[in-house]
Parts: C-alpha cells; sequence; structure tokens
C-alpha cells in the first residue's frame, strides 16, 4: 500500500496530482491519503469521494509499503518525523522550489509508479539526529538535517559551551551553533561555510553560525560519539531547532545529541544519483572550461 502525505497544496500542481491519482486508479494500487491533505486537494481535483485517509500513521504503518511525499525538502522532513522507528521507505515528488531531497521531478509521477509496482528502485539510508534534553522540550525528537542553538531575533550573540563525550571540546562565541547529519550538510550548515559530506559518511558536523573568532572553522566528528551543549547570553532565552521545528530554551536546558538508533529510508530511482543532485540542483563544478 501506498501512503500520500503532503503538508501544503498548491492549485498549480493540481494537474500534476491529479496525474498521480488517476495513474494508481488505474494501476489498481491500493492508497490511503493523510486526512488533512486530501481535503486541501478536494477543491482543485477529481478525487474519489469514499478515499482512504489516515489521521494517525500509528493506524497504518504496518500495512504501507512506500510513502509518496507530495510537497518539498520541508515535507520530507515531516515525513520522517511521522514515520518514526518503522523506517518506510519515503518517495519525494517535488512540489516546491530546490527538492534536493525531494529530487523527483512532477513529470516522473508515472515512472515512479512503475519503479514500485516492479520494485525497481534503491534505497538510500540516511542517519538521523536524536535530541535529549534534561526538560521536555520537542514531542518528537529526531531530525533528518540537523540540530541549531541560535540567538533570538536581534539579541546578542550566545556562548555554547559544546563537549565531545563529556570532554569540553570548544566554547563558541557566536550568533548560533548547527549540528548536522550528511544530509543537512547541504543545507543551513552550508550556507555557513560547512563542508559538503557524502550521504554513506559516518560524520556529524559541528558548524558555527557567525562566530567571533577567526580561528573557529566547522569540524567533522565520528557519528557515534555524544556531543552535549551549555548555553548563555545576555539574553533570557534562546531558540532550539530540530529540522523546521524549533522552541524557545533558557539556559537551564541542558543538550545532548547523538545518532538515531534507526535510519530514514529515501527511496531514489535508479538513474538518480547524490552526484547528480548536486551537480543540477547546486551547480556544484559549474565552470565554462567544463
Amino acid at each position: 500500500m501506498i501512503a500520500i502525505f503532503g503538508k501544503t497544496f498548491n492549485k498549480n500542481n493540481a494537474a500534476h496530482a491529479q496525474a498521480l491519482f488517476d495513474y494508481l486508479e488505474k494501476k489498481k494500487m491500493k492508497y490511503v491519503v493523510e486526512k488533512n491533505f486530501l481535503q486541501m486537494m478536494r477543491d482543485e481535483m477529481d478525487l474519489k469521494a469514499d478515499a482512504d485517509t489516515f489521521s494517525n500513521f500509528n493506524d497504518i504503518k504496518k500495512d504501507t509499503d512506500v510513502v509518496f511525499s507530495m510537497g518539498g525538502d520541508g515535507t520530507i522532513l515531516d515525513a520522517v518525523v511521522m514515520i518514526q522507528e518503522s523506517e518506510i521507505p519515503i518517495l519525494g515528488i517535488n512540489f516546491g522550489r530546490l527538492g534536493f531531497l525531494a529530487s523527483l521531478g512532477k513529470d516522473q509521477i508515472h515512472a515512479a509508479v512503475d519503479a514500485i509496482e516492479k520494485g525497481s528502485y534503491m534505497i538510500d539510508k540516511r542517519t538521523l539526529i536524536q535530541l535529549q534534553t534534561n526538560k521536555p522540550l520537542f514531542e518528537d525528537s529526531i531530525a533528518l538535517n540537523d540540530m541549531t542553538i541560535q540567538r533570538r531575533d536581534q539579541s546578542s550573540m550566545i556562548t555554547v559551551n559544546a563537549y565531545l563525550n563529556g570532554e569540553l571540546l570548544n566554547t563558541y562565541w557566536a550568533d548560533g551553533l548547527i549540528i548536522a547529519t550528511p544530509t543537512g550538510s547541504t543545507g543551513y550548515s552550508l550556507s555557513c561555510g560547512g563542508p559538503i559530506i557524502y550521504p554513506t559518511s559516518n560524520n556529524f558536523v559541528i558548524t558555527p553560525v557567525a562566530p567571533h573568532n577567526l580561528n573557529v572553522r566547522p569540524m567533522l566528528v565520528n557519528d557515534d560519539a555524544i556531543l552535549s551543549f551549555e548555553v548563555t547570553g545576555r539574553g533570557d532565552s534562546f531558540l532550539c531547532t530540530l529540522d523546521a521545528r524549533h522552541k524557545a530554551i533558557d539556559s537551564t536546558f541542558q543538550l545532548a545529541v547523538k545518532k538515531a538508533p534507526f535510519h530514514a529510508n529515501i527511496v531514489r530511482l535508479t538513474d538518480q544519483s547524490f552526484l547528480t543532485a548536486l551537480k543540477t540542483k547546486l551547480n556544484w563544478g559549474s565552470d565554462t572550461r567544463n
């Protein structure tokens, strides 16, 4: 069974979304749609009145073979949190902008359905970060891209004491600190000067945001390490994020991140690759001499 998931819907994508549902019907493939997402689409599309829906993924995950994530990369991040430890594969159809993770184009919908039907696809296992805190913070504690600690609004820089397996690694004077997975290395971390990490590398990257020290640079650590943090500053509160989710914290919070005990499984068609995505989405290696 295919579970279809999305967070927002733009009527400009209605024809492509309709093509997906029509093709699934033609193939007589069983599917179920997230209830709120289905409601968003009904006004713009011709959908079955009795289409099967789900509100709680726990009710259907034992029967689900693949999740179709219809949106951008942010929708995949939300799908990962929804799926949790079930590790059900996610296929991203890019209805967003960049589409680095959701790399399948709107014109490839039929090819995607055919690949799922035939089993002619590959699975990329992506490392997840798991956040632990001394006080309740996030309802779901995993992230595919990164965990960050940041100053809020226009407040002054913050001070973050970072520990590697209990030993002081560094004290960062900066606007924030990013702990990114290999998947997240091409996101926020990259924009702050962090390196690109190949997805199968067993590393995390620690990237400071606007550090107030010329000798502070991003650093790679093994992903079997435990990283812990204490944050202080002139302000009363700071920001902690897990992918797109964010919460306010203060200096009484103690934070630690480690590799989650399960993976996110991202579906990749056989003609796609990480290097292809770098070249087409981020213009990696673009040079008139090439």
